[in-house]
């Protein structure tokens, strides 16, 4: 561990603060998986003796860190990586999936399944007729326990008569009724959580959340999931690969 800690040392002729410059060769270890979600950080002690360099400079650069969201203080135990979900923007997959992909264990806590008439905006996303029946679905998704979003989705009855008939993944059983949604149109927006998402996604209010919306939409061109989902900022990350 100390011949790799010194791949993080500052270079002190450098003109850029040595604190800015040891947060920047973290997050780059970070990212390139040299520490696990949820893995401990070396200590602020660790990291100086290690690299020559002062507790307080140490301790900047993990605060800098922490302020990005890249680590996670605990209280009495240390300095953790904060687990991310990375989700591609170039391809069109469901939250259960990708964490499986990762390594996360994946789950919902659900706050509501219902029906009920369409709504105004539930028409016009969705392109249903006026008194159309559609299904709600409220939960908490979760990632190793930890929640990650608050997610509401409309489905029009026509594709999911039960919503409680969706126990776990919500793709999962659109598959298996072959009412898969092979496009979608994503809007994204950062917003600032409300008392009520504070308080659901164990989150302090103000807190910035990315806010999603997303229709999604069969083969023969039908919109078949309207979904909103109020993501934790400290968590999700949406990745796009450009070219030119």
């Amino acid at each position: 561990m100390l011949a790799q800690l010194l791949e993080f040392k500052p270079d002190s002729d450098s003109s850029t603060p040595l604190y800015l410059q040891l947060a920047n060769k973290l997050a780059t270890g970070i990212h390139s998986g040299i520490w696990q979600p949820d893995e401990a950080l070396p200590s602020e002690r660790t990291l100086s003796d290690a690299l020559e360099i002062s507790r307080v400079t140490a301790r900047k650069a993990i605060d800098m860190l922490c302020e990005r969201g890249l680590l996670t203080r605990k209280h009495g135990s240390g300095t953790y990586i904060t687990p991310k979900l990375e989700q591609p923007l170039s391809r069109l997959t469901n939250f259960s999936e990708e964490l499986r992909q990762r390594g996360f264990v994946p789950g919902s806590q659900w706050l509501s399944r219902e029906t009920g008439v369409a709504a105004p905006e539930e028409i016009l996303s969705l392109g249903l007729s006026p008194n159309t029946v559609v299904s709600r679905l409220k939960r908490l998704r979760t990632a190793d326990n930890v929640v990650m979003a608050i997610e509401s989705t409309t489905i029009p009855a026509l594709y999911l008569p039960n919503p409680k008939a969706v126990t776990d993944s919500l793709y999962g059983y659109l598959e298996s009724h072959n009412v898969t949604p092979t496009r979608a149109l994503q809007h994204i927006r950062a917003v600032n959580a409300t008392a009520e998402q504070a308080k659901l996604a164990g989150i302090k209010q103000g807190a910035a959340m990315l806010y999603i919306t997303r229709v999604g939409y069969l083969p023969t061109g039908a919109a078949v999931e309207l979904t909103h989902s109020y993501c934790r900022s400290d968590y999700y990350d949406f990745v796009a690969e450009l070219f030119r």
